[in-house]
């Protein structure tokens, strides 16, 4: 089985279909998270994946979205994103949105968007912390984003190994335990502006990273229409 995890997509639907088309065909679409905000096409990427029948889990802005307080949290650029955002949504949008579960079980994989010991706000940056978050869960895998920061821990005899994957890099998922972050569809920031994502192969057990250019103009095009803040349509040129 061949599954395209996705992460961070942002409310970027050009660099969406860059990735889809980039993967290929796949049997399942797994996405973690933040699937809105900062971006200028919520509805439209919102309606992509609800076609592709994806499945996944809430992030901070997805939450935002649908009316939470997690606003209250946000910087005065994603503040101002996602008061754009929640005026923009269609009642669709926000009802797929807010029905979206904190963290989801499929097999041996168990999803969240910031860290199995907190699924909408808590940022894996450590091994210490990735530690931790499997300690959280039963799986033997573990999936998240939120850092929009492509990397792979993996726990084998109880030490953890940390690999920062470049496109086309391969995590064996029967050497231990592992917890993996695809990095961000929309908004990078890792360095490299191309979109990040991951592709899991159950039947080879490995997870690869891949990325994919998009036209960064065209959305930062979009974005200055909007109204949203210059700011997060410069920082795509840089993946920052």
């Amino acid at each position: 089985m061949r599954i395209a995890v996705l992460s961070d997509i942002h409310s970027n639907l050009i660099a969406l279909e860059a990735v889809l088309a980039h993967i290929g065909s796949v049997d399942a679409v797994w996405h973690l998270g933040d699937v809105v905000g900062y971006g200028p096409e919520p509805d439209a990427v919102v309606e992509r994946l609800a076609a592709l029948g994806a499945t996944g889990v809430r992030g901070n802005h997805d939450a935002a979205a649908a009316g939470g307080n997690e606003i209250d949290w946000f910087n005065p650029d994603a503040r101002a994103a996602m008061e754009w955002t929640r005026l923009t949504i269609s009642e669709t949008t926000r009802a797929w949105l807010d029905g979206l579960p904190p963290r989801r079980v499929d097999a041996d994989f168990t999803s969240v968007h910031g860290s199995p010991r907190d699924p909408i706000w808590e940022y894996v940056t450590s091994a210490a912390l990735a530690r931790a978050g499997l300690s959280a869960i039963s799986t033997e895998h573990g999936l998240h984003g939120h850092t929009h920061i492509p990397i792979a821990f993996t726990q084998v005899d109880g030490r953890m190994r940390t690999l920062a994957p470049r496109a086309g890099n391969t995590v064996a998922l029967g050497e231990g335990r592992t917890l993996l972050n695809p990095g961000s569809v929309g908004q990078p920031r890792d360095g490299d502006p191309r979109a990040s994502f991951m592709v899991i192969n159950t039947d080879a057990g490995t997870a690869t990273w891949g990325r994919a250019d998009y036209d960064i103009d065209a959305v930062a095009a979009k974005m200055h229409a909007a109204g949203l803040p210059v700011r997060l349509a410069e920082r795509l040129r840089v993946g920052a």
